[in-house]
């Protein structure tokens, strides 16, 4: 998957101490490796796209669990809402040739290209008229200036 290889490049492996070696890690170690809240965690364990194990109410993290959350993370940064990256996980479980999956990446990834076109071209226009607007109301501080 090309999100996930990505992903799983953009951190650091984490340290193989302790339950690490056997691909286990505490909900801190996940979330300071990660960089993000327990709270981030536990909401994405709620929405059913991570699924820690429990030993009674602390939850242990192995490794398919911390390459989904890079996986997840990416997703995000890339503007995927939680229900597409959910999909492309789904494909990636049921799929694994990775045809289907990739083609729907793919077509995601097309149709976010293209909406952050439009915005793109949006923005050039707003900054635009800011700047015509910029300029109009300095030439007029400048004319006032002159008639005080």
């Amino acid at each position: 998957m090309i999100i996930e290889t990505a992903a799983v490049s953009d951190l650091p492996p984490i340290p193989e101490t302790g339950a690490a070696q056997a691909g286990l890690q505490g909900i801190n170690e996940v979330a300071a490796h990660l960089g993000i809240t327990h709270r981030a965690l536990r909401f994405y364990e709620d929405k059913g796209l991570i699924e820690p194990a429990r030993v009674g109410n602390t939850r242990i993290y192995g490794r398919r669990d911390v390459a989904r959350m890079q996986l997840i993370l990416r997703g995000k940064r890339l503007g995927f809402t939680i229900r597409e990256i959910r999909e492309f996980l789904d494909l990636y479980d049921a799929d694994p040739s990775q045809l289907e999956q990739m083609q729907r990446l793919v077509t995601g990834i097309r149709q976010r290209i293209k909406l952050l076109e439009r915005q793109q071209t949006a923005l050039e226009m707003t900054i635009a008229e800011l700047r015509s607007m910029d300029q109009q109301a300095n030439a007029r501080i400048a004319e006032l200036s002159r008639k005080s």
